[in-house]
């Protein structure tokens, strides 16, 4: 017999540093497990975003999925600035390599739709060109 899902919850966390609050406590399981288990499977990934996909069983029981940092916070990292432009058709705040968009592309493939990494590298500097950032090479 499966167990019965009393909800689906998505909440993006830093990693190794989930703590019991509220919006845990809106998914309705045993907060300082869950944080126990997020935190030893996060520690590596200690302050980046991790987001997490926790499903909440009737019996109080929950499992829960972890997805790569989402690909702005990864090219703010590598362009090494604070934010993107406010108006990204006119304002370009950074350049970045196509290198460097392999490298994010690489590491964000279980997460994406692309069938190669050619593929994922054009998601990844679409998202750079609507941040502002400039690549490179591509």
């Amino acid at each position: 017999m499966s167990k019965r899902v009393a909800k689906v919850v998505k909440l993006e966390i830093l990693g190794g540093q989930a703590k019991p609050g509220s919006a845990l406590a809106s998914a309705g399981i045993n907060m300082p497990k869950f944080c126990q288990e997020f935190n030893d499977k996060t520690r590596d990934r200690a302050g980046d975003i991790v987001p997490v996909i926790i499903t909440a069983y009737e019996d109080k029981s929950f499992s829960f999925v972890l997805k790569t940092t989402p690909t702005a916070v990864l090219l703010l990292k590598e362009a090494k600035i604070q934010k993107g432009s406010g108006n990204a058709k006119k304002d370009k705040v950074a350049t970045i390599t196509a290198e460097q968009v392999r490298k994010i592309a690489e590491y964000k493939m279980p997460d994406l739709n692309a069938n190669d990494v050619e593929a994922a590298m054009r998601t990844i500097e679409g998202t750079a060109r609507n941040m502002g950032i400039v690549v490179e090479g591509m």
